[in-house]
């Protein structure tokens, strides 16, 4: 067994049905300011050239090949423009995460789409908190149920610094709680306000790169054990997840991640990603689908945090698979762009509305800083 091998049958699991939990909801918290990517690239000229045309006019068409047609941002196109101290920015995230995490909550528990009828508040057991583009202590969980009936003895799990993997792992985590007291139910909250991060006097090439591909966004999933008593409130088909795998490695630091530096985070993303999802992802997704003994033609979809294009068709080319099965991991990124941890919800929910059949198997994917991969099998099942 290598380091990609986990034990996926545990005899002393106490849950019925083999430790299923089923994914019940997906609420977004979408932000006011949309901004298109001309706009986006024209700013972009605009605060840049005048120190650096040469370097700039070349990465500029990194925004024509993006695929991204339009972001949405918590501050307006102006802020952009302005300098701000890293107080100034994390004193705004503070406020404005709340803010949206608070609309993703709300709409996950009511969504009729997925919900027969509302879950109350008070049915959350667990707070996962995903978030890695600011900084607050205690964890802004704290202040959200201060704005909600929750209960006050709901647990947390606050998760920080898993960037573009956060969603995928909060999932995988919420999956790890749920088998422990499968009568539960978890809200996972990804929220990420990537805009805020921006460093106006950072001319590197990973800066540029970062301002054409990310944007802000806030997901909720809303996970349930085989025997919680709201169990019953879900409708259609949902994915239930079967299995999890994680893998990190090692010395890959430089991948991606932040730079803290005086004037707040500074993005780390370089060009060996697509070359890793060749390599690191591939032997990872080989060995995870090994394990669960299915095969690659068994995948009805790929529910693939988008990192961007190239990303994307490496694990096309990887998986020899149609782009139809990663169809709405482009459809998100040329709609929203990458919202860090809460990107794979927003592919997540699209799938979830489609009303895929019973008995179908999509795996849940996301990459992030470590360099990380994680890994969810999912199966579509009427609960």
């Amino acid at each position: 067994m290598n380091f990609f091998s986990s034990f996926f049958e545990d005899t002393n699991c106490p849950c019925k049905g083999g430790c299923i939990t089923v994914i019940s909801s997906v609420g977004l918290g979408i932000p006011p300011y949309e901004i298109s990517q001309t706009e986006i690239k024209s700013i972009v000229k605009e605060i840049f050239s005048d120190r650096e045309s040469r370097l700039v006019e070349r990465l500029l068409p990194i925004f024509d090949h993006a695929e991204i047609d339009k972001r949405q941002f918590v501050v307006d196109s102006e802020w952009f423009r302005e300098s701000h101290s890293f107080q100034e920015k994390n004193d705004l995230y503070h406020q404005l995460a709340i803010k949206h995490s608070l609309n993703a909550i709300d709409a996950c528990l009511t969504d009729g789409d997925f919900l027969k009828q509302p879950v109350p508040y008070e049915a959350i057991d667990m707070f996962m908190f995903v978030s890695s583009t600011g900084i607050s202590t205690p964890s802004l969980d704290t202040y959200i149920m201060n704005e909600r009936p929750f209960r006050e003895d709901a647990a947390r799990m606050p998760l920080w610094g898993l960037g573009c993997a956060g969603g995928a792992i909060g999932l995988s985590r919420a999956f790890d709680w749920i088998k422990a007291h499968p009568e539960k139910n978890v809200l996972v909250i990804c929220c990420e306000l990537c805009s805020l991060t921006f460093q106006k006097d950072d001319l590197q090439k990973s800066n540029l790169v970062g301002t054409a591909l990310f944007g802000d966004g806030v997901g909720a999933a809303l996970l349930m054990g085989d025997n919680s008593a709201y169990l019953p409130y879900s409708k259609h088909t949902k994915p239930r997840i079967i299995q999890t795998s994680s893998a990190t490695k090692k010395n890959s630091h430089d991948v991606m991640g932040w730079k803290v530096t005086n004037r707040g985070l500074e993005v780390i993303f370089s060009k060996r990603i697509p070359a890793l999802v060749r390599s690191f992802w591939q032997q990872h997704t080989d060995q995870f689908l090994q394990t669960v003994n299915i095969n690659h033609q068994s995948i009805h979809s790929y529910i693939a945090h988008p990192g961007g294009r190239k990303v994307l068709e490496a694990m096309e080319d990887v998986l020899q698979a149609a782009r139809e099965k990663f169809k709405y991991s482009y459809d998100v990124l040329w709609d929203h762009g990458n919202m860090s941890s809460a990107t794979v919800l927003y592919v997540l929910k699209k799938w979830m509305q489609t009303g895929i059949t019973e008995n179908q198997f999509s795996i849940l994917s996301a990459l992030g800083p470590g360099f990380s991969s994680e890994l969810l099998l999912l199966e579509w099942d009427k609960t």
